[in-house]
């Protein structure tokens, strides 16, 4: 009988894995604890935060990320990304300019992914495009400026120099790991980007992504305990409204779009912003999906919307998947998932080596999005956190995700993936150690 079943399997692949598949789905239905109350709510939890992450981070992060990596592939010089961020550029040039990108952005570990897609695929080296991706949510500005004004001086300055240091140790050593693979990489692109070049000015290429990560970043602009930062906060759809005005008139006067057709768009977008006053996201999504259309139906511009698509499909199904994984696991900040949150504030309650693996471990998995984890920490060290696991998450927490890890998988390979998470990981604990033992 076992060989006839072996005989089967081996007639008949196919038939075999969709068999067990549907097995392996009916056992997990059949032994759901439904009816448990941990299990119950967790589910709820996943579904609440999936629905809270799609209405607050789709449309104004995610959406103009998309047509930013889009655009990047696209507008961008391949030469230029070789000659300054390459595996064969300058290392302290290539982490430098990486780190600085990154930090300029202030946006969560799953927005930063498109653009960290779209400068990996244009030929940057992996070291530089790993500190890209790490210093975007980890070290931008405003979450160094909240982290000392909530958290302290202190700790603000501890995370600050301990993200920094993190984006360029971190880059480095993935270069140094996969620099063969690096370099045929390079070579390989450097032999196929002359068909690929653009010939925009160089000043019209800056203005153009200038523009649109100014509306990526003041479209997301957090309100924060900071007089500065809440006058900016008050300002915000002013100032994003502005840039998108400046970005339609750069279309039309540097790229000779219609301005019939960007006026449609504008009054579609008046129109939304009249019908739905108290949610933004409605008139951003009417005007971003207007330039795509036209993008599309232009013979120069069409690669543009295809490449942002291509962004779309293959990362966007991960997030939300991955986000509600989280939210089953962890639930939302003041909620429970299935981990109890009395199991991590107990495992963290002190300076030790294994509060700290545990801070790192739990960071490097809950979703983040932009600011919210100076708050958790906040309340965490109320309940008794140690200083140095405190470090230890904000280090690792925002930079990683569940839905981060799924999709650089993508991106990277399961390797590298890894290895890059691993790096977080320790060096993430080592400093948080450290810093809650010897500072």
């Amino acid at each position: 009988m076992y060989a006839r079943l072996v005989s089967l399997y081996r007639e008949n692949p196919s038939q075999a894995y969709l068999l067990l598949s549907m097995l392996g789905v009916f056992l997990l239905i059949y032994f759901l604890p439904a009816g448990n109350a941990r299990f119950d709510n967790a589910v709820l939890e996943a579904f609440a935060l999936t629905h809270w992450y799609a209405r607050e981070h789709v449309i104004l992060c995610l959406l103009p990320a998309f047509i930013i990596a889009g655009a990047m592939a696209v507008y961008i010089s391949q030469g230029s990304v070789l000659r300054h961020l390459g595996p064969q550029a300058s290392k302290p040039v290539a982490l430098g300019v990486a780190s600085i990108s990154g930090t300029l952005l202030a946006v969560c570990s799953c927005t930063v992914l498109p653009l960290f897609g779209g400068i990996y695929r244009r030929g940057a080296g992996l070291g530089a495009a790993i500190a890209f991706l790490y210093s975007g949510p980890a070290i931008n500005i405003m979450a160094i400026v909240v982290t000392a004004k909530v958290l302290g001086a202190e700790m603000g300055i501890a995370r600050g120099v301990g993200a920094i240091v993190f984006a360029v140790v971190i880059g480095t050593i993935m270069h140094l790991i996969y620099r063969k693979e690096e370099l045929s990489r390079a070579d390989a692109s450097a032999q196929g980007f002359a068909a690929g070049e653009v010939d925009k000015p160089l000043a019209t290429i800056v203005t153009f992504f200038s523009l649109m990560v100014g509306i990526l970043v003041f479209a997301n602009w957090a309100a924060a305990d900071s007089r500065l930062w809440m006058q900016i906060y008050a300002w915000k759809w002013h100032v994003t409204s502005l840039l998108s005005l400046l970005f339609g008139a750069l279309l039309v006067y540097r790229w000779q779009w219609p301005v019939v057709q960007l006026l449609i768009v504008g009054a579609l977008v008046f129109v939304s912003a009249l019908l739905a006053p108290g949610a933004p996201q409605m008139p951003f999504a009417v005007g971003a999906s207007g330039i795509m259309l036209i993008a599309a139906t232009r013979e120069h511009d069409q690669e543009w919307a295809f490449q942002t698509w291509d962004f779309t499909k293959q990362i966007l199904p991960l997030l939300v998947a991955g986000v509600f994984f989280a939210g089953l696991l962890l639930g939302r900040p003041g909620y429970e998932g299935l981990i109890p949150s009395e199991w991590v504030g107990a495992a963290v309650g002190d300076n030790s080596l294994s509060s700290t693996v545990i801070a790192s471990v739990v960071g490097a998995f809950m979703y983040f999005s932009t600011l919210t984890e100076v708050p958790i920490v906040q309340g965490l060290l109320g309940s008794g956190m140690g200083k140095g696991p405190a470090l230890a998450l904000l280090l690792a927490g925002p930079a990683l995700s569940l839905p981060n890890m799924l999709v650089i998988r993508t991106i990277l390979g399961n390797q590298k993936t890894i290895v890059y998470c691993a790096l977080v990981i320790v060096m993430a604990t080592v400093t948080g150690y450290l810093y809650g033992n010897f500072w």
